[in-house]
Protein backbone atom coordinates (compact mmCIF):
# COMPACT_ATOMS: atom_id res chain seq x y z
CA UNK A 1 0.00 0.00 0.00
CA UNK A 2 1.48 3.35 -1.10
CA UNK A 3 1.64 6.00 1.82
CA UNK A 4 -0.83 8.10 0.06
CA UNK A 5 -3.23 5.46 0.11
CA UNK A 6 -2.20 4.18 4.21
CA UNK A 7 -2.94 8.10 5.18
CA UNK A 8 -6.26 7.15 4.35
CA UNK A 9 -7.10 3.81 5.26
CA UNK A 10 -9.73 3.94 8.23
CA UNK A 11 -10.25 1.18 9.86
CA UNK A 12 -13.28 -1.14 9.81
CA UNK A 13 -14.46 -5.07 10.62
CA UNK A 14 -15.82 -4.99 7.63
CA UNK A 15 -14.00 -7.46 5.36
CA UNK A 16 -12.17 -6.07 2.17
CA UNK A 17 -13.93 -7.05 -0.43
CA UNK A 18 -17.10 -6.62 1.15
CA UNK A 19 -15.81 -3.00 1.95
CA UNK A 20 -14.94 -2.54 -1.40
CA UNK A 21 -18.24 -3.32 -2.86
CA UNK A 22 -20.06 -1.07 -0.44
CA UNK A 23 -18.11 1.93 -1.67
CA UNK A 24 -18.73 0.81 -5.34
CA UNK A 25 -22.06 0.94 -4.78
CA UNK A 26 -22.46 4.15 -2.50
CA UNK A 27 -20.06 6.20 -4.77
CA UNK A 28 -22.27 5.05 -8.31
CA UNK A 29 -25.29 6.41 -5.33
CA UNK A 30 -23.24 9.85 -4.77
CA UNK A 31 -22.24 10.40 -8.58
CA UNK A 32 -26.60 10.15 -9.27
CA UNK A 33 -27.37 11.70 -6.66
CA UNK A 34 -24.98 14.95 -8.04
CA UNK A 35 -26.22 13.88 -11.03
CA UNK A 36 -29.74 14.19 -9.61
CA UNK A 37 -29.21 17.48 -7.65
CA UNK A 38 -28.15 19.13 -10.37
CA UNK A 39 -30.67 18.35 -13.34
CA UNK A 40 -33.20 19.41 -10.38
CA UNK A 41 -31.24 23.04 -9.63
CA UNK A 42 -31.16 23.21 -13.67
CA UNK A 43 -34.98 22.82 -14.15
CA UNK A 44 -35.51 24.65 -10.92
CA UNK A 45 -33.91 27.61 -12.87
CA UNK A 46 -35.41 27.06 -15.99
CA UNK A 47 -39.16 26.22 -15.18
CA UNK A 48 -41.35 28.45 -16.33
CA UNK A 49 -45.25 28.49 -17.35
CA UNK A 50 -48.37 29.07 -14.91
CA UNK A 51 -47.28 26.73 -12.44
CA UNK A 52 -44.18 28.12 -11.90
CA UNK A 53 -43.61 29.51 -8.31
CA UNK A 54 -44.75 25.60 -7.17
CA UNK A 55 -42.88 24.20 -9.67
CA UNK A 56 -39.69 26.71 -8.94
CA UNK A 57 -40.43 26.12 -4.88
CA UNK A 58 -40.77 22.09 -5.09
CA UNK A 59 -37.74 21.60 -7.29
CA UNK A 60 -35.58 23.81 -4.87
CA UNK A 61 -36.24 21.68 -2.24
CA UNK A 62 -36.28 18.33 -3.28
CA UNK A 63 -32.50 19.96 -4.67
CA UNK A 64 -31.60 20.93 -0.88
CA UNK A 65 -33.22 17.34 -0.14
CA UNK A 66 -30.54 14.77 -2.50
CA UNK A 67 -27.82 17.88 -1.76
CA UNK A 68 -28.23 16.95 1.92
CA UNK A 69 -27.57 13.64 1.38
CA UNK A 70 -24.62 13.59 -0.71
CA UNK A 71 -22.15 14.09 1.98
CA UNK A 72 -23.81 11.53 4.48
CA UNK A 73 -22.89 9.04 1.46
CA UNK A 74 -19.37 10.18 1.15
CA UNK A 75 -18.66 9.93 4.58
CA UNK A 76 -19.97 6.21 4.70
CA UNK A 77 -17.70 5.03 2.34
CA UNK A 78 -14.94 6.75 4.42
CA UNK A 79 -16.18 5.10 7.51
CA UNK A 80 -15.81 1.44 5.32
CA UNK A 81 -12.11 2.04 5.01
CA UNK A 82 -12.39 3.64 1.10
CA UNK A 83 -12.43 6.64 -0.69
CA UNK A 84 -15.11 8.31 -2.21
CA UNK A 85 -15.02 10.84 -5.43
CA UNK A 86 -13.08 13.29 -6.39
CA UNK A 87 -14.22 15.07 -8.94
CA UNK A 88 -16.89 15.78 -11.76
CA UNK A 89 -15.12 13.93 -14.08
CA UNK A 90 -15.18 11.13 -11.39
CA UNK A 91 -19.06 11.70 -11.24
CA UNK A 92 -19.61 11.76 -15.02
CA UNK A 93 -17.85 8.16 -15.48
CA UNK A 94 -20.24 6.76 -12.49
CA UNK A 95 -23.57 8.23 -13.39
CA UNK A 96 -26.36 6.46 -14.64
CA UNK A 97 -28.85 8.90 -14.58
CA UNK A 98 -28.56 11.10 -17.49
CA UNK A 99 -27.61 14.94 -18.02
CA UNK A 100 -30.14 16.97 -19.68
CA UNK A 101 -28.46 20.03 -21.97
CA UNK A 102 -31.72 21.06 -23.98
CA UNK A 103 -31.86 24.91 -24.21
CA UNK A 104 -35.75 24.54 -23.46
CA UNK A 105 -38.03 21.85 -21.46
CA UNK A 106 -41.23 21.94 -20.82
CA UNK A 107 -42.42 22.22 -17.10
CA UNK A 108 -44.58 18.52 -17.73
CA UNK A 109 -41.33 16.78 -19.11
CA UNK A 110 -39.21 18.34 -16.18
CA UNK A 111 -41.02 16.99 -13.94
CA UNK A 112 -41.93 13.23 -15.29
CA UNK A 113 -37.94 13.03 -16.19
CA UNK A 114 -37.40 13.91 -12.66
CA UNK A 115 -40.06 11.38 -11.80
CA UNK A 116 -37.97 8.50 -13.59
CA UNK A 117 -34.59 9.63 -12.23
CA UNK A 118 -35.93 9.34 -9.20
CA UNK A 119 -37.20 6.19 -9.28
CA UNK A 120 -34.08 5.42 -10.92
CA UNK A 121 -31.80 6.38 -7.95
CA UNK A 122 -34.56 4.16 -5.57
CA UNK A 123 -33.75 1.19 -7.63
CA UNK A 124 -29.87 1.99 -7.26
CA UNK A 125 -30.58 2.07 -3.70
CA UNK A 126 -32.11 -1.36 -3.69
CA UNK A 127 -29.25 -2.84 -5.04
CA UNK A 128 -27.19 -1.25 -2.51
CA UNK A 129 -29.39 -2.46 0.03
CA UNK A 130 -28.97 -6.21 -0.89
CA UNK A 131 -24.98 -5.33 -1.03
CA UNK A 132 -24.60 -3.81 2.34
CA UNK A 133 -26.83 -6.34 4.13
CA UNK A 134 -24.44 -9.14 2.56
CA UNK A 135 -21.48 -7.17 3.86
CA UNK A 136 -23.35 -7.01 7.17
CA UNK A 137 -22.75 -3.45 7.21
CA UNK A 138 -25.59 -2.46 9.49
CA UNK A 139 -25.43 1.33 9.16
CA UNK A 140 -24.99 2.16 5.90
CA UNK A 141 -28.61 -0.54 5.85
CA UNK A 142 -30.00 1.53 7.58
CA UNK A 143 -29.43 4.92 6.15
CA UNK A 144 -30.03 3.27 2.88
CA UNK A 145 -33.76 2.97 3.94
CA UNK A 146 -34.16 6.63 4.96
CA UNK A 147 -32.42 7.60 1.22
CA UNK A 148 -35.34 5.08 -0.87
CA UNK A 149 -38.02 7.14 1.18
CA UNK A 150 -36.89 10.31 0.19
CA UNK A 151 -36.13 8.97 -3.18
CA UNK A 152 -39.93 7.59 -3.38
CA UNK A 153 -41.20 10.69 -1.60
CA UNK A 154 -39.67 13.15 -4.29
CA UNK A 155 -41.08 10.86 -7.34
CA UNK A 156 -44.36 10.77 -5.62
CA UNK A 157 -44.64 14.35 -5.18
CA UNK A 158 -43.14 14.51 -8.76
CA UNK A 159 -46.41 12.51 -9.95
CA UNK A 160 -49.08 14.60 -8.52
CA UNK A 161 -47.60 17.48 -9.29
CA UNK A 162 -48.00 16.22 -13.03
CA UNK A 163 -51.04 15.38 -13.21
CA UNK A 164 -54.13 16.75 -14.96
CA UNK A 165 -57.71 17.33 -12.87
Amino acid sequence: MADSDAALNTPTDLKDNAAKTVAQALNGILADSYALYLKTKNFHWHVSGPHFRDYHLMLDDQAAQILGTTDAIAERVRKTGNTTLRSIGDIARRQTIEDNDKDFVKPEDMLAELRQDNLKLVERLREAKDIVDEAKDNATSGVLDDWTDEAEERAWFLFEASRKS
